[in-house]
């Protein structure tokens, strides 16, 4: 009797999943809690794979020998709950994934800069002439790739609600770059459970595999000397040399050192500025060494780099007033790296569903360089309630294209005015790709 897995959630790590379990002969069924997408429907039916949307039908899922879990999709709904106590196994489609594939895996997981450190690894490595696949939390299905083209490296992007969901999956190479509160909600408000998560990276890891992380973040420090890490350690560090094989800082150069192999690039050539860049230029440079790849594609890769769409992206100087799109900070870490690194007075567009956000970190650089805040939400009360005392200017909308006309308004030559919300951005957009498409389209009316 062929073995019947479900899927939940039609999207596309879902709609991967299904298609790479229809491949290996399994009987699928993929279900939907809200509408699915015309194109994924498309692509179901032409893969003859039965789903249902607007409803999760309990006598087909608890049928299931495996349930294979969207990320977005908390453990504590009913349906989950309801699989769980019925002994059915729920995993990611990552771990799903992986079972079919014989492919090297790089893994970057962290509260912030993931996504930048995975597409510089996939540009250094493309540039090398791998064969590579770029997946996870960015790019295509992982699953999907695996079934229709599947690579010789994959560069994985991995957020901790996947690595919740996932058990028998290894990395070869784990990088871990900094822990600070995130979706906290989605872990009972308790900052443990949550580096518990992050920590799932270098799960099965052995003697053969690497691990990378960042020396100067006191979160990942602390834990790695209270846990049995068997990979080999790669630190890296802009705040002290690092004594064996990794990376850090030599004056304005980054130095990196791997299997007895040195070399350095100044600060000035990276294409990526700002300190958390010099971060994930570190991170994939060293995991880049480890892959062998020559100092010179490295190098050039990290000087030709574009950075990702909706992270510190600019758009537009309308009337001597920059407009920058960092949409992609859904937390207050994130935000915090993008008023660090603006040179210039901060019109600042933030807000959106709050995840139990601590402003705290936030408050010097509001005071120092944010001269006005542009609420952009449905609640703003915690936004108003920690910074009112440190300025009078905070606006409050609903509209991106009212915060954009206020922060034209109030910006004058040499400003910038900053999206960089510090919230996720369910309240008024389906997700932060839509958030700073709107912006951007507003700017672009102006």
């Amino acid at each position: 009797m062929k073995k019947r897995v479900v899927i939940l959630g039609a999207g596309e790590s879902g709609v991967g999943a299904a298609i790479l379990a229809k491949k290996k002969g399994f009987e699928v069924f993929v279900s939907d809690f809200g509408t699915i997408k015309n194109k994924y429907k498309n692509v179901l039916s032409q893969f003859e794979i039965r789903f249902e949307e607007g409803k999760h039908s309990e006598p087909i899922i608890l049928d299931a020998d495996e349930v294979v879990k969207s990320p977005g999709i908390p453990d504590n709904v009913n349906i989950i709950q309801q699989i769980l106590k019925n002994g059915i196994p729920v995993i990611s489609e990552i771990e799903f994934a992986s079972r079919y594939t014989n492919a090297k895996k790089i893994c970057i997981t962290g509260s912030n800069g993931k996504t930048t450190t995975t597409m510089l690894i996939y540009h250094i490595l493309k540039k090398a002439g791998l064969s590579v696949g770029l997946a996870g939390n960015v790019g295509k299905s992982f699953a999907w790739q695996v079934a229709e083209n599947d690579f010789d490296y994959y560069v994985l992007e991995i957020s901790s609600f996947q690595l919740d969901g996932m058990f028998d999956f290894k990395a070869d190479f784990a990088i871990l770059l900094n822990i600070t509160p995130d979706h906290l909600d989605r872990y009972e408000n308790n900052f443990k459970n949550y580096v518990n998560s992050k920590f799932r990276i270098i799960q099965n890891q052995t003697e053969d595999d690497g691990f990378i992380y960042c020396q100067d973040d006191p979160v990942a420090f602390s834990e790695i000397s209270k846990r049995n890490i068997k990979a080999k350690q790669y630190p890296f560090s802009i705040k002290n040399r690092i004594l064996g094989e990794g990376a850090w800082i030599d004056q304005r150069n980054i130095t990196i050192n791997i299997k007895s192999n040195i070399f350095s690039m100044t600060l000035e050539t990276l294409a990526l500025q700002g300190k958390h860049n010099i971060y994930n230029s570190m991170a994939a440079s060293v995991a880049a060494r480890l892959l062998d790849i020559r100092n010179d594609v490295i190098k050039e890769s990290l000087s030709d780099f574009q950075n990702v769409e909706h992270r510190l992206e600019f758009v537009a100087r309308i009337h001597g007033v920059d407009f920058i799109n960092d949409s992609k900070a859904t937390n207050v870490n994130a935000s915090w790296y993008a008023l660090e690194s603006m040179q210039k007075n901060v019109v600042w567009i933030a807000g959106g569903i709050d995840k139990g956000n601590d402003y705290t970190l936030l408050k010097d650089l509001v005071k120092e360089k944010v001269k006005a805040i542009i609420c952009l939400g449905k609640n703003n009360e915690n936004i108003i309630n920690a910074f009112k005392k440190l300025t009078d200017a905070i606006y409050e909308t609903e509209s991106m294209d009212e915060a954009v006309k206020i922060g034209i308004h109030l910006g004058n030559q040499e400003d910038v005015v900053l999206l960089s919300p510090a919230c996720a951005s369910f309240d008024l957009f389906e997700n932060f790709e839509e958030r700073g498409d709107k912006f951007k389209e507003a700017v672009n009316k102006l």
